[in-house]
């Protein structure tokens, strides 16, 4: 009996360790169509945007001068607005068509060819802990992109795109 539940139980875990590669070769499929639908399943579009709209976040401050003094409310209304408006910006640029062609070029700069696919192009992929899984496209050093899976509604999605 236990030799059996021990069986089931190692059976589970190759399983759930070999999903997150089943993902790539499916990802690798649908960055093939011309419909970027096809990679809906695999993109956590609102989370894509929630990572791209911190980093910009991020870089707003720097933008504006420093000041001391009176200016400094100026300056974090300023900062405030900019954040907003470069937000709503980013949800209508940053779409599923855009991801798409993302992936495809860190793909070709990666792979070396325009044609080349997903699994071509990786250079590295593992788990970062038990539900947030690494693809680097393109070799460390020559500016690789690291495409993000997490875990969420029971699938691997792609959650960030660092470049």
């Amino acid at each position: 009996m236990f030799r059996i539940l021990g069986s089931l139980a190692l059976l589970a875990l190759v399983s759930f360790g070999l999903w997150p590669y089943y993902t790539m070769f499916r990802l690798d499929g649908a960055l093939g169509h011309t419909n970027a639908q096809t990679l809906a399943p695999y993109v956590d579009l609102p989370a894509i945007q929630a990572r791209y709209k911190a980093r910009l976040g991020h870089t707003v401050q720097q933008w504006l001068p420093n000041d001391t003094g009176a200016g400094e409310n100026m300056r974090d209304t300023l900062a405030g607005h900019l954040s907003a408006l470069g937000g709503a910006a980013l949800e209508q640029a940053l779409t599923l068509e855009r991801v798409r062609e993302l992936l495809r070029d860190a793909v070709a700069r990666a792979g070396g060819t325009p044609n080349a696919g997903l699994i071509e192009a990786t250079d590295f992929a593992f788990f970062e802990s038990w539900d947030r899984f690494t693809i680097r496209l393109g070799k460390l050093g020559e500016g690789p992109t690291h495409v993000i899976l997490a875990l969420a509604k029971q699938r691997w999605q792609i959650v960030d795109i660092v470049r």
